[in-house]
């Protein structure tokens, strides 16, 4: 597959460290990664399926409405999600089940309610995998 970046999308900084390397067997010239290739290159299978599965996670509107939500109130939200969303309290279940699963939301149990409320921690995990795209 033929490299398709060219000077209008690459940093000065990378086309002068990208050079290409002749290979003596073929005759041909191999690309040499640049740093920020190099940086794609070491990402793990583990973070690469630990983003997806974020995404997999927000891969919804509503999921992502709730999340909005809960990071506003900055406080644990027990029924008030159903109130504001136009989404039937099973639905809304369902959403917040797959947000828990993806550990981007926290639930306790109060009484017969769950109050849900944003994991911190996971949520600047999200923000540090999304920025080292």
């Amino acid at each position: 597959m033929a490299d398709k970046s060219c000077s209008a999308c690459t940093p000065s900084s990378a086309i002068a460290t990208a050079s290409p390397q002749r290979s003596i067997a073929s005759g041909k010239t191999a690309h040499r990664p640049s740093p920020s290739e190099e940086h794609v290159l070491e990402s793990s299978d583990d973070t690469d399926r630990e983003l997806a599965t974020f995404c997999k996670a927000l891969g919804h509107p509503a999921r992502v409405r709730i999340l909005k939500i809960l990071i506003a109130r900055q406080s644990c939200v027990c029924g008030e999600i159903v109130e504001v969303m136009p989404l039937a309290q099973s639905t809304v279940s369902e959403h917040l089940r797959i947000l828990k699963q993806a550990q981007l939301v926290q639930g306790e149990v109060e009484g017969k309610r769950i109050c849900y409320c944003v994991n911190p921690e996971m949520l600047e995990r999200l923000k540090g995998l999304v920025c080292g795209l």
